[in-house]
């Protein structure tokens, strides 16, 4: 059964209306001793590749703040099995099937698993996404915590919009509010698929192999999905921009999507793999990244490049790129020659350290 995009967009908009208001918190006037919690759900029914990037700062926390516990992950696809293989304290990956009305029996068996194992903490990670609230209610769980919205937090932390930073600024509030003190201040995780030093080093010969030489070299991908993708014209004006400013100094690598197409009509050296943990290993060893917003400008934030996001339609403050000076730039206002700027005082950093 072929469901069209805009069937789908009204499920979306009907479910919400529908659960947007089940489901309170369950741990007000309760205390919450930490070596008590052995078992945490964690819900983001979701098959992009950011969106389950984004929860990778929640698990740390989790894993932080409760160090004998064991974590499920109730998600959409296969892609966590990729981003979480080296997180030993993942324990099961509940997987809806990506195309559910394609797999109903699948879809609605897996739901029911939901229910086999009884949890000490469930954790709806997205407050608007109808699934996760459904799966919250659904799970068997002592404390419950549905990512509801804090005006207090708003107020206090500029960043608590964003996608990544959100679950884990209300799940400490949550827990202060259940007797666990001095956690809201600390430092954000920043993503994380804990690439190995095997990882790494494979990854810094693939590049060699490509550049052979000893340039440095920064990455660029050109791709997006929809809208967020820039023209090849937009594309082919600023890699000239950037070849001529650099390429003395910098090798220039475009790293290629699944697609394997490109937006400068391959005139760069170019990397492509569908293996996600090689990408992030490749471009670990890259002075910096320029690309839109998308899910490979999630994958690279797992490494310690800086990325410049180029963002022409998404909310920057609840996805853009953070930490290793990482920088969101808004191209409705801001030119060719203001993200040079920002290449240049990025690459001016990193060669000074």
């Amino acid at each position: 059964m072929k469901v069209s995009g805009k069937v789908n967009r009204v499920r979306r908009k009907i479910m919400y209306f529908l659960t947007n208001k089940l489901g309170q918190d369950k741990y007000k006037n309760r205390s919450i001793c930490q070596e008590d919690i052995k078992n945490v759900l964690i819900s983001r029914p979701n098959n992009r590749l950011g969106n389950q990037l984004l929860i990778t700062p929640l698990v740390q926390e989790i894993s932080e703040l409760f160090p004998n516990c064991r974590i499920d992950l109730f998600v959409r696809g296969g892609v966590a099995n990729v981003l979480f293989e080296n997180f030993d304290n993942i324990d099961r990956i509940i997987k809806l099937p990506k195309k559910p009305f394609k797999e109903l029996i699948p879809y609605i068996r897996t739901w029911f698993t939901l229910r086999n194992r009884r949890y000490d903490i469930v954790i709806n990670v997205i407050q608007g996404s109808s699934s996760g609230r459904l799966s919250t209610i659904l799970s068997r769980a002592d404390y419950k915590f549905f990512n509801n919205p804090v005006k207090e937090l708003q107020a206090a932390y500029p960043d608590y919009k964003h996608m990544a930073k959100n679950p884990v600024y209300n799940l400490r509030y949550a827990l202060q509010q259940a007797g666990l003190t001095g956690l809201m201040d600390n430092p954000i995780p920043t993503l994380n698929i804990r690439l190995t030093q095997e990882e790494l080093a494979q990854g810094k010969a693939v590049l060699q192999d490509i550049v052979r030489n000893d340039k440095k070299t920064f990455c660029i991908y050109t791709f997006a999905t929809g809208d967020k993708c820039f023209s090849e014209a937009w594309w082919q004006e600023i890699y000239g921009k950037l070849k001529d400013k650099y390429s003395a100094t910098y090798n220039i690598l475009e790293v290629l999507p699944v697609e394997n197409v490109s937006q400068i009509g391959f005139a760069a050296p170019s990397y492509y793999s569908k293996d996600l943990r090689e990408i992030a290993a490749v471009i670990a060893h890259s002075e910096l990244f320029l690309l839109a917003d998308c899910g490979i400008m999630h994958l690279a934030s797992v490494t310690p490049t800086p990325i410049v996001g180029l963002f022409s339609i998404t909310d920057i403050p609840s996805y853009q790129p953070y930490g290793h000076h990482s920088i969101a730039i808004d191209t409705r206002t801001a030119g060719m020659d203001d993200i040079l700027q920002e290449v240049d005082r990025i690459l001016t950093i990193q060669s000074s350290n």
